[in-house]
């Protein structure tokens, strides 16, 4: 057998020169006392800008609320979920999953669903969620991505994954009557339009570092 290969000089320093670089950059990342809660309609983005915040702070723990709802329904689907037990069973999984998540007391980053904000009356409509946006605040700072219901609906049209949100109302019908109960449950509220991911998701954790006094850290 030949000799097993050893690390060179030259490769020795490599390493030592990104271990530092690694750590620097770890302490350039501030511990984080509250949650960050990105809420909005379907296909406005949430989940893509999250994964640009965790880049810019690794202290971040990232939590999608439909994929945690999932896992509670033993990994059925989201369209498995609303056939099963219909958009009333599915809100309530995503309360208790919401509340769970409220039990953070820091550095939470949670990509809701766009239903974060709606429970369901007794005949089956869409109502404000009162419940499910005081257990997301209770800890969490929550940033709307307001988008055109058009451009929501262009970006999700043939997502089998994305079962339909009512029998009778239009899909822009019902972003419209859900926009002013994220605007209620939002700290902060960002147009995206003509605006990159990155741009937004560094406005989001700028503001963020402001809120918790940060501001020295960016």
């Amino acid at each position: 057998m030949g000799e097993a290969p050893r690390l060179t000089h030259l490769a020795a320093g490599s390493v030592l020169r990104y271990t530092h670089h690694a750590m620097a950059a770890r302490k350039s990342h501030p511990e984080l006392d509250r949650n960050l809660v990105l809420i909005g309609g379907r296909g406005s983005g949430k989940s893509s800008i999250c994964k640009r915040i965790t880049g810019r702070n690794r202290n971040f723990m990232l939590f999608s609320t439909d994929a945690l709802v999932r896992y509670e329904a033993g990994a059925a689907t989201i369209p498995q979920i609303v056939e099963r037990e219909g958009w009333e069973g599915f809100r309530e999984l995503e309360f208790r999953v919401i509340e769970k998540l409220a039990a953070f007391s820091g550095g939470a980053l949670i990509d809701c669903g766009g239903g974060a904000v709606v429970d369901l009356d007794e005949s089956g409509e869409e109502r404000f969620s009162r419940r499910k946006v005081e257990a997301l605040s209770r800890s969490g700072s929550i940033v709307y991505l307001a988008r055109d219901p058009a451009y929501l609906e262009e970006r999700i049209a043939g997502d089998s994954n994305r079962p339909s949100l009512s029998v009778s109302s239009h899909f822009r019908e019902i972003m419209d009557r859900r926009d002013p109960w994220y605007r209620e449950a939002a700290d902060l509220v960002i147009d995206c339009a003509d605006h990159s991911k990155t741009e937004i998701a560094e406005r989001i954790i700028q503001w963020f570092y402001a809120e918790l006094g940060l501001q020295k850290e960016i």
